[in-house]
């Protein structure tokens, strides 16, 4: 029996009486042969479908998988004085990715003082990113067990994104006659500085004024008792850099200010006309960007995350840190010449390594009891 039998036994249709056998059966084979053509070509589009749906390349515009993702937020904490910085920033790595990946990116964006933003993460502010003023803030982050061990190591530079120095800003003419560290401790003259308990900033001026002393031949008692002269001429401490700034040039307190460079180089911007010196003596101010494992993980968005990082280091993201007034951690922005005639050179540079690292730091002057709270208790007899 052939095929085309063994097929047609199994197919009963009513009869037709007045319809002869032969052509019953060839009414037969051609009505079997267009249901299998139909058949065929059911199938066929059935495969032509599923081949379009699952082939990237015939979405639209040849766009990726990520294209139908949907949106991603990112939550990026940071502290106070580099929110200029980033809202220039964050705009171009949106297009970025936007075109890259076909994937819109919004940011959601906190600003404040380095110790009150580390804080509030270990709290329980989801953030995914944190940019913060000093590692010591982001290595409380990780024993809190939100970062991963080794997230220095992640990322270029040790994980230093941006840079700067200290800097003290006198009132126009500097009537005061301030033109170093050591004039700060002078009788008659007020300070202005954020608080180093709540203020990353406020450490680094701390370390500023103390490295002075210590990085020039000068011992430890020396610089115990000169730090102590400067904060006794503080009338207030602020709780952030950006408050100091506005307690001195808004509020007109003080003689001095003593800030980060890149501080007053943004009031500059921002249409104040600063007096300012640069010590030659100085600290590398440097801040270091993390990634929060724990919340990326949770969020989804490990990718855009480390994205957006790696994205900081570019000469791209760079030149905006530099003209926000942060040193750029880039070589190649470094030396271009609109940067190296905005950033004056330091004769002595040290760095937080130079004083013993920031665990030897914190405890030694900022835990409670330590140097800083016996000078304010000193102050305050």
């Amino acid at each position: 029996m052939s095929p085309w039998q063994r097929l047609t036994q199994h197919l009963h249709w009513p009869q037709q009486p007045s319809v002869s056998t032969n052509q019953s059966l060839t009414g037969l084979k051609r009505f079997v042969s267009l249901f299998l053509v139909g058949i065929t070509l059911s199938l066929a589009v059935a495969s032509c479908g599923q081949g379009t749906t699952n082939n990237p390349a015939a979405t639209p515009g040849g766009a990726s998988p990520a294209a139908n993702k949907g949106n991603v937020e990112l939550t990026l904490v940071s502290f106070a004085v580099t929110k200029a910085a980033h809202e220039a920033i964050i705009p171009k790595f949106v297009e970025q990715w936007q075109k890259e990946k076909g994937q819109t990116v919004t940011f959601n964006q906190s600003y404040g003082g380095s110790g009150s933003q580390t804080r509030a993460v270990i709290d329980g502010l989801e953030a995914d990113i944190v940019h913060l003023a000093l590692a010591l803030d982001t290595a409380k982050i990780e024993k809190a067990g939100l970062i991963e061990p080794g997230w220095e190591k992640e990322v270029p530079n040790e994980g230093i994104v941006s840079k700067s120095v200290g800097a003290i800003v006198t009132r126009e003419g500097n009537p005061k006659g301030i033109k170093s560290w050591e004039d700060l401790s002078k009788d008659g003259v007020k300070v202005i500085t954020a608080d180093p308990k709540t203020s990353g900033v406020a450490r680094w001026n701390f370390l500023a004024l103390w490295g002075s002393v210590v990085k020039t031949g000068g011992d430890e008692a020396k610089a115990l008792d000169f730090t102590s002269k400067v904060y006794k001429n503080v009338p207030i401490l602020t709780k952030d850099a950006r408050e100091a700034t506005d307690v001195f040039f808004k509020q007109g307190q003080g003689d001095a200010l003593i800030n980060y460079e890149n501080e007053i180089l943004l009031a500059g911007q921002k249409g104040e006309k600063p007096t300012y010196t640069i010590p030659e003596v100085n600290v590398s101010i440097d801040n270091p960007i993390a990634i929060v494992d724990k919340n990326v993980d949770k969020h989804g968005t490990r990718e855009v995350a480390e994205a957006f990082v790696k994205f900081l280091y570019t000469p791209e993201a760079q030149r905006e840190f530099a003209k926000a007034g942060f040193r750029p951690v880039d070589a190649t922005v470094v030396a271009e010449p609109e940067f190296v005639k905005k950033y004056a050179p330091i004769t002595t540079l040290f760095t937080a390594q130079d004083l013993g690292g920031w665990g030897d730091i914190q405890k030694k002057f900022f835990d409670d009891g330590a140097v800083f709270d016996k000078i304010q208790g000193s102050i305050k007899q």
